[in-house]
């Protein structure tokens, strides 16, 4: 059919025997090398977007082979990845929010899967900034199944820059009150989207503990020599205090809080038009005000564009990595680019898309000869007479 390119033949299971009678593997899969067929893998987070991903399941498992299909509830996307790792040409299809792709590279970054299959997005829930940049929409809204297979096929490979997060407590830090509930780590030590501490970090992370948000809690604390930061050499700890900003973004996409753009669309001297791919962070800084514009088409202070940074805190700060909050005692965070992954970005649709259904058949023009039976008793050893009856 019109998937033909993306499908793996469904075979007999067939349960091989290991020295561990308990060990069984159910099936294998086997590689058919060609050019033209890209093999399609589906994780599918069942969690995101309400009940759309359990939804989705189903159609994915009807046109693909389920075998195709896996839920990332049931062990993560560790199973899937191993047991088509060797077949070439793999595509791979992330069906969650942005935290389900990050998932699935730190496990193809695990697994060191050469050369790594590239990542498209069907996104879930809300949020979903690097589904945006790629042009794959901030949600799924009941898009036909078989429309985004085609997408996902004709999609173009690109790079994603994906950062270490390196984090050094500082053991001789003052006592402080803030201390209690604070973090030794991040939630993540690679990050796709953004780093971010000071304001939009404690309102996230007011939503995360009790649903509420409450600005105003967030005092002066961050201004008042709480930090150093410095990017490719250049101390910004002056800078930021002359600004009075609240709020530090490091951004390694366009999009951010939702599909907002707080680096803007500035023609000015000395900065480049960011992207995922170039090996540069956006380095962004807000007051409240300009945190709350963001939303409204707004922007921040234009900072810089770096390759490295290091921070340095002096007093317990909320932070937040690919929009998971935490707050993080007195540190030095060291962040350099870790690697680039294969993504896929949507693209129009080429004049020689798959046909989605089939064309109507011909209608054919048959004679039809009706005899009796026993003229056909008689004669059906003898076509010539059988005809002329």
């Amino acid at each position: 059919g019109s998937f033909k390119s993306s499908l793996r033949k469904r075979k007999k299971a067939s349960l091989k025997k290991k020295k561990n009678k308990d060990e069984q593997k159910t099936f294998i899969v086997k590689s058919i090398p060609s050019p033209t067929t890209k093999p399609l893998l589906v994780f599918i987070n069942p969690k995101s977007g309400g009940n759309q991903g359990a939804k989705i399941m189903h159609k994915f498992c009807w046109l693909l082979n389920p075998r195709q299909v896996f839920d990332l509830s049931q062990g993560g996307p560790t199973f899937g990845l191993e047991l088509y790792k060797k077949v070439p040409n793999l595509r791979v299809l992330a069906c969650g929010g942005d935290g389900t792709v990050g998932w699935i590279l730190s496990i193809l970054d695990e697994l060191a899967i050469q050369p790594s299959p590239p990542v498209a997005i069907l996104p879930l829930g809300t949020g979903n900034d690097l589904a945006r940049t790629l042009n794959w929409g901030g949600g799924y809204t009941d898009e036909p199944i078989s429309k985004i297979l085609c997408h996902v096929e004709d999609g173009q490979v690109v790079q994603l820059d994906r950062w270490n997060l390196e984090v050094i407590l500082k053991e001789d830090a003052e006592p402080d009150p803030l201390d209690e509930g604070a973090a030794d780590r991040l939630p993540l030590d690679v990050f796709n989207n953004y780093f971010s501490l000071g304001a939009d970090a404690h309102v996230a992370l007011e939503f995360h503990e009790s649903r509420e948000a409450n600005p105003e809690k967030f005092n002066s604390r961050f201004r008042n020599k709480m930090f150093y930061a410095g990017c490719d050499g250049s101390d910004l700890t002056q800078k930021m205090k002359d600004l009075k900003l609240h709020c530090l973004l490091f951004l390694n996409i366009p999009k951010y809080a939702g599909g907002t753009t707080p680096w803007g669309h500035p023609n000015v001297l000395g900065f480049e038009t960011p992207r995922h791919d170039d090996g540069y962070l956006e380095v962004i800084g807000f007051t409240y005000t300009s945190l709350a514009t963001v939303q409204v088409g707004g922007h921040g202070e234009r900072l810089t564009q770096c390759q490295e940074v290091k921070l340095t805190t002096y007093k317990t700060i909320p932070m937040q990595v690919d929009g998971e909050p935490c707050k993080l005692k007195p540190s030095t965070i060291i962040i350099n680019l870790k690697n680039q992954a294969n993504m896929i970005q949507k693209c129009k649709r080429r004049g020689s898309m798959p046909i989605l259904d089939p064309p109507p058949a011909k209608r054919l023009g048959i004679q039809v000869s009706r005899i009796c039976m026993s003229d056909y008793e008689a004669l059906h050893y003898d076509k010539d007479k059988l005809q002329s009856a």
